[in-house]
């Protein structure tokens, strides 16, 4: 009954702490981490209720637990089959292996743990050492799995937030043209943005200015927000309304190189970012480091892209936040060479 009183109270903390951040804003990144410990404890709660309530649930929950290395076993093989998807859809750059990585990955890792485990027979103090790593590659593995289940499961919340957006500009981010032309990926994003500048329009509140934003690639023969703008203005938009900006190379620089264009047009009353559905979080995130009061909204995007699209992001989240992610690690370091030096 303890455990159920304070599965609650931990519950009701962290789902207090989720409404706070998303009512002041819901683009921090911290809210995920909120939600996902708040449903987690919840859940904790409903199994413990179930198993007092229904025979023999606990040993139908320990039953399924060793159903998990299957579960893995599975994860790693789907992972692995759409990262060779990828390869032929997509070609051979780094960005498209990752999902083929991941998953060889979740293979790989848990044998060295295992062998790591294993050395306790080996001469001492190595025995110990060995030990001591494997402790610490658990407990990286441990939090980066909690901050990219956090990551994943507010990124699905966040781009499913209903919004009532009357835009006066719209960005559109770029992600690659083929042979000059836009992709079926950049498509997409235009297309939603042309949705969003259709309807604002035919509500008689102005049209709002529409900002297709991309550089100029090495591998590109031209810049993505030319194509972008010719793209929008083929498709009907006002030749008045579309303002190209061309030289950025990153999303960060999308958004502030935007920004700037927006500015100067006055039209930053309320901004709309158009984006694939994988990249709304992380685009959100940027627009509220560059202070812009800023819509994040996305596109469909293939389900064979997704998975290698949502570890890239989680990547480049982990990369933005690196010195906090550094921080938040080093107990896990510290406990890891201090059971070592105990174990000495």
């Amino acid at each position: 009954m303890e455990i159920g009183v304070t599965l609650l109270v931990l519950a009701g903390f962290f789902f207090a702490l989720y409404g706070w951040g998303r009512r002041k804003d819901p683009r921090m990144l911290r809210n995920g981490v909120f939600l996902t410990i708040g449903v987690s404890a919840l859940a904790l709660l409903g199994l413990i209720v179930l198993a007092s309530v229904v025979p023999f649930a606990w040993t139908l929950v320990i039953a399924a637990m060793f159903l998990v290395p299957v579960a893995v076993l599975i994860l790693s093989i789907a992972l692995i089959a759409n990262g060779i998807v990828m390869l032929r859809h997509e070609g051979r750059r780094l960005g498209n292996l990752l999902s083929l990585i991941s998953g060889v990955l979740i293979l790989v890792v848990p044998a060295i743990l295992f062998g790591l485990f294993s050395l306790s027979r080996i001469p001492y103090p190595l025995n110990i050492v060995a030990a001591s790593i494997g402790f610490f590659i658990v407990f990286i593995i441990a939090y980066y799995s909690l901050a990219f289940v956090s990551f994943a499961f507010y990124s699905i919340v966040y781009g499913r937030m209903s919004r009532k957006v009357h835009p006066s500009a719209i960005i559109v981010l770029g992600s690659g043209l083929i042979n000059g032309a836009v992709s079926p990926l950049l498509r997409s994003r235009l297309d939603r943005a042309l949705q969003i500048y259709g309807a604002t329009a035919a509500e008689d509140t102005g049209r709002p200015i529409v900002v297709p934003s991309g550089g100029q690639g090495s591998d590109e023969s031209r810049p993505e927000g030319q194509a972008m703008a010719e793209y929008l203005l083929e498709q009907g938009a006002d030749p008045a309304d579309v303002y190209p900006e061309e030289k950025s190379r990153t999303t960060w620089e999308n958004i502030r190189f935007s920004e700037s264009i927006i500015s100067r047009a006055d039209r930053m009353d309320e901004c709309v970012v158009v984006t694939n559905n994988y990249h709304v979080l992380r685009a959100a995130s940027l627009t509220r480091r560059a202070g812009i009061n800023a819509t994040v909204v996305g596109s469909p995007t293939a389900r064979y892209f997704v998975p290698s699209a949502f570890i890239r992001e989680f990547i480049a989240i982990i990369v933005q936040y690196r010195l906090l992610n550094g921080i938040a690690c080093s107990p896990l370091i510290i406990a890891a060479a201090l059971w070592l030096v105990l174990s000495l």
